[in-house]
């Protein structure tokens, strides 16, 4: 089973090692390589830093029971809840611990991102947003948008009531137009901003891309059909662009192969057009038939 273990990023001074082709994190897996989930770039794992050439490199990753523990022996007394997939696994989980902390029979909430949605605290003053680069160097064009509005709803919990709030973001990455837009809650600059990277790299809703899925139990058959459809869509449309075929974000799932190819044009007919070929060939072919295929136009996500 693949190993993913995160986008790789370096401590001493920020710098997170990109896809030359698709400026998208490169995640370490296991093994010791790096790869893009995007057009199956692969390169091995950095050793030293090549903005600052600083040694202190590796994967990026946060928890909330390390944060739990971190509070309590920095604030001896502070009563701490913990709101994740860990302690939310009952029934109510969610409203008894939004109740108990509404009901101040605690000071500190630590969570995930389900804290910042919608939760109305009156007496909330201070929000801290731990490693705002995990959602910001996803693997995924999207990683900005989903920064700026993760960012900006829980910037939004703080000074709710009568007093003023004060919100602090912890990043490796201060000057990203992402995180200044969201402290600033400027929903417009952000707004040029991502369009202009939109357009510049061909991405939704500037262009479009249609996502194919090949999967099988077989991982043979699905590497051989990906590369088969990917060949077939060269020669339905020379000029749409071709990433992949490559492993899928989550490679392989409940021990179900999946690969992945990604076609961009300006047109959205045109991949409709590679769609309906790739249909029509499937119709009539006779191999590989262990595998089955799924497409997504304009995917909101990775596949």
């Amino acid at each position: 089973r693949r190993g993913l273990m995160g986008f790789v990023s370096c401590r001493a001074c920020g710098h997170v090692l990109k896809c030359p082709h698709c400026d998208v994190a490169l995640h370490l897996h296991n093994g010791g390589v790096m790869k893009c989930h995007y057009c199956g770039f692969t390169t091995h794992a950095a050793k030293t830093c090549p903005s600052c050439g600083g040694k202190y490199i590796g994967s990026f990753k946060a928890g909330t029971q390390r944060l739990e523990e971190i509070v309590k022996q920095s604030f001896p007394g502070v009563r701490v809840i913990r709101m994740d997939a860990d302690t939310t696994s009952g029934k109510n989980g969610h409203e008894e611990i939004l109740s108990s902390f509404a009901a101040h029979e605690a000071d500190v909430l630590i969570g995930t991102q389900m804290i910042v949605k919608g939760h109305d605290f009156a007496n909330v003053t201070l929000v801290g947003i731990i490693a705002a680069d995990i959602s910001l160097n996803e693997s995924d064009y999207h990683s900005g948008e989903r920064t700026f509005q993760l960012l900006t709803q829980a910037v939004g919990r703080a000074g709710r009531g009568t007093e003023p709030g004060i919100a602090v973001i912890q990043t490796y990455q201060p000057e990203n137009y992402a995180v200044l837009a969201s402290a600033n809650q400027d929903y417009d600059s952000f707004y040029k901003q991502e369009i202009a990277y939109r357009k510049l790299l061909s991405y939704p809703p500037c262009s479009h891309i249609l996502g194919i899925q090949v999967s099988s139990e077989k991982q043979k058959d699905a590497v051989a059909q990906a590369d088969i459809l990917a060949n077939l869509i060269r020669h339905t449309d020379e000029e749409v662009v071709i990433l992949g075929p490559e492993d899928a974000y989550i490679g392989k799932l409940k021990d179900v192969y999946r690969r992945v190819i990604y076609v961009k044009n300006d047109d959205y007919d045109r991949l409709v057009n590679v769609k309906d070929a790739i249909d029509k060939f499937l119709l009539e072919q006779k191999q590989y038939r262990s595998t089955t295929t799924w497409f997504d136009f304009d995917p909101i996500s990775t596949i």
